[in-house]
């Protein structure tokens, strides 16, 4: 197996974007569970604006993750973890885990990190980081974020409680509670000028 690198993406990852894309859909698939689903051009911006991680095998996707912000950046999501069916297995979603929340704790101090998630494994890595199992109502309350959920074959359940419930645990990561702890990784210092730019 060749070596894995785990990477904030750029804009020269753009021609992974459709096999991103059908990988989060076969996985939600035979998951049977929901997924947000993102476009195209949704996904390509994440790369161009330094709010994105891929992995790659040599030219190979390997696994993505992007991030967002909400609520006046007072909330953050790490989203769209997907490790391709080839290199799961090998650690691939911790790593990307890892930097995905380093890169939100980065870019957004102060804000809240929070996760949406159907996946024990995800739930685990997110214990991990420090986070918390909370209901919705301690979630940001921008509608843009709670549209995302539209494209989940779950949005009923969502609607039907007044989106105080769905199939998804609520996670939430507050940097106020974890002052003292350092991001689980060092972002390199080309990704750092990205940045600050």
């Amino acid at each position: 197996m060749e070596d894995i690198t785990v990477q904030v993406a750029d804009a020269s990852h753009e021609k992974y974007v459709d096999t991103i894309l059908d990988t989060m859909a076969a996985a939600a698939k035979v998951r049977g569970t929901g997924i947000a689903r993102r476009s195209h051009e949704y996904l390509a911006t994440k790369m161009r604006e330094t709010k994105a991680v891929i992995a790659l095998a040599g030219d190979r996707f390997a696994g993505f993750s992007y991030i967002e912000t909400w609520g006046n950046k007072h909330y953050v999501t790490t989203s769209g973890l997907i490790v391709h069916p080839d290199f799961r297995g090998l650690g691939v979603s911790k790593r990307i885990k890892d930097m995905t929340f380093t890169l939100a704790r980065t870019r957004w101090p102060k804000a809240k990190i929070f996760s949406l998630t159907s996946g024990a494994a995800v739930m685990r890595m997110n214990t991990q980081l420090g986070y918390v199992p909370v209901t919705f109502a301690e979630l940001t309350d921008d509608e843009a974020f709670w549209r995302g959920c539209e494209g989940c074959i779950n949005v009923d359940v969502l609607k039907r409680t007044g989106r105080k419930y769905c199939i998804c645990t609520g996670m939430l990561y507050d940097p106020d509670e974890h002052e003292a702890e350092p991001a689980p990784i060092e972002l390199p210092g080309e990704v750092m000028r990205r940045i600050r730019k």
